[in-house]
């Protein structure tokens, strides 16, 4: 290969590039934290007639790719980390996590085997027994790093169908599927992640598969409904396979009834998979532990480290409470988890997860542990939940706006009510503050439906966010409507 080798190795000319390389993007990085607009207002066509593909034969070299990649993905790129970008569960991360993406993707380590990935595979393991330690579980080693809370809860519905089919002595992995699929179900609330159905329908039940439960006026599961309709399974000679409650659900961050739902399945023998990819963080929590008691009679979990434990995109986790179900899954290469292998002791990922190559996000908990410590991680972790709270209370005594429920977790639903009986203008009045918002990249502030109604939603996940910035983002919000009303 010529002089200009671009592979990142030991030889001087690439440490030099690397150090050059990762000191150019360092330093835009920096001007982009900077910068005080949370996002420079160009629309979907604009970005689509600015981005074009050119790429050329000889190729432009590191110094210039990187301009490019300033030009036309970092300069339009949304300020994460900014007061007024409070739409989604999608979180600043920790300056820690920054440097772990460094050693992760410098290193490329894989998690499928551990001749990939010696030192990381131990690191992840000891994070797993860790984390089951935090839920409540036995002690072991059950459970694995995913890209996030869709694939763990596949994972979580997919040992439930099995086991489920398991109990009446037929192999899904064998054997496929088999019987009268239409009479298997799946029981959520009607505020669970869509990836629930999603999921059902990539393991072949379908979207009929998942019976919605009613939920409350705080948006958890009906504990009375979950009675109802598991009665009338059993009557209309359906078979339950699981329970998937939520710790978190996307938009009012809404609890499920963990404690009363997990001992109900226990009466049953229903599999509970807990998806608790954001209310998880309170594992840490001094304060609001005990909003997630019952988690530790769960079958399965879901965390998430990328929403409120503030890391980068992507890490999450999938815990199992009976090791013994991962024989369900259970899949041997030659090349990967050798017979050998385990007879020796040497552990290969591979075995626990769907995934086959895979990053070490585990590095970024670990890292973000270490550096802060459980008090520091427990004060930011509770620091949103404490905002929202105060933010209802400030939304509440505002004439022009209403609280559409009380918030649980970090965010807070409202919205802006003019004076005015006509339901659909005021759903489409507020669907418009925010879309102006965004377009005029002062702020990203989420739409959605709470109980058929039409809301601003608040995710306040940010740390270094006070009530007085929120108040900020509210005048705006008003400032907003009042230009829609009189435009």
């Amino acid at each position: 290969m010529s002089d200009n080798n671009p592979i990142l190795s030991g030889s001087a000319q690439s440490i030099a590039a690397y150090q050059d390389a990762i000191e150019q993007s360092s330093k835009a990085v920096i001007e982009w934290l900077k910068q005080p607009e949370m996002y420079q207002g160009k629309t979907v066509d604009q970005l689509r007639e600015r981005i074009q593909l050119n790429f050329t034969s000889q190729g432009l070299g590191n110094q210039a790719a990187i301009e490019r990649a300033v030009e036309y993905f970092l300069k339009d790129s949304l300020s994460v980390h900014h007061a007024q970008c409070v739409a989604h569960l999608h979180c600043p991360s920790l300056v820690i996590s920054q440097a772990a993406e460094v050693l992760i993707n410098a290193t490329n380590q894989s998690m499928d085997s551990w001749d990939q990935s010696p030192s990381a595979t131990i690191i992840e393991i000891k994070l797993i027994e860790w984390l089951r330690e935090q839920i409540g579980y036995s002690a072991g080693d059950a459970g694995v790093f995913t890209s996030g809370g869709t694939q763990s809860n596949l994972m979580g519905l997919m040992l439930a169908r099995d086991a489920f089919f398991a109990r009446q002595g037929h192999s899904v992995q064998q054997h496929g599927l088999t019987g009268d699929l239409s009479k298997i179900k799946v029981f959520c609330s009607e505020s669970a992640h869509f990836s629930v159905q999603k999921n059902m329908a990539l393991m072949g039940l379908g979207y009929q598969s998942v019976t919605l439960v009613k939920t409350d006026a705080f948006s958890r599961m009906d504990l009375a409904d979950l009675k109802t309709k598991l009665a009338q399974a059993k009557a209309n000679g359906e078979q339950v396979m699981a329970i998937v409650a939520t710790a978190g659900t996307t938009d009012a961050g809404a609890i499920d009834p963990l404690e009363d739902i997990t001992a109900l399945a226990a009466q049953e023998n229903i599999w509970v998979h807990v998806d608790a990819a954001w209310g998880g963080a309170l594992l840490l929590s001094e304060k609001y532990r005990h909003y997630l008691n019952g988690l530790e009679s769960a079958d399965s979990v879901t965390l998430d480290f990328h929403k409120q434990f503030f890391q980068t995109i992507s890490c999450g986790a999938f815990l199992l409470k009976d090791a013994r179900h991962y024989e369900l899954m259970r899949y041997q290469a030659a090349y990967l988890n050798s017979d050998f292998d385990e007879e020796h002791g040497v552990p290969n990922l591979v075995s626990k997860s769907l995934q086959t190559t895979r990053r070490f996000d585990a590095l970024k908990l670990w890292m973000g542990l270490e550096a802060l410590g459980k008090k520091l991680y427990a004060e930011i972790i509770d620091s949103g939940v404490t905002l929202s709270q105060k933010v209802a209370e400030y939304v509440s005594s505002q004439p022009h706006l209403e609280l559409v429920m009380q918030p649980q977790l970090a965010s807070v639903l409202f919205r802006f009510c003019p004076k005015s009986d006509d339901r659909a203008f005021i759903a489409l009045l507020n669907q418009r503050i925010g879309d102006v918002l965004l377009a005029s990249g002062s702020a990203n502030v989420g739409v959605t439906e709470a109980d058929g109604v039409t809301c601003l939603k608040l995710t306040l996940l940010n740390p270094t966010v006070c009530l007085e910035d929120v108040k900020v983002l509210l005048a705006s919000v008003k400032e907003t409507a009042e230009k829609l009303l009189n435009a």
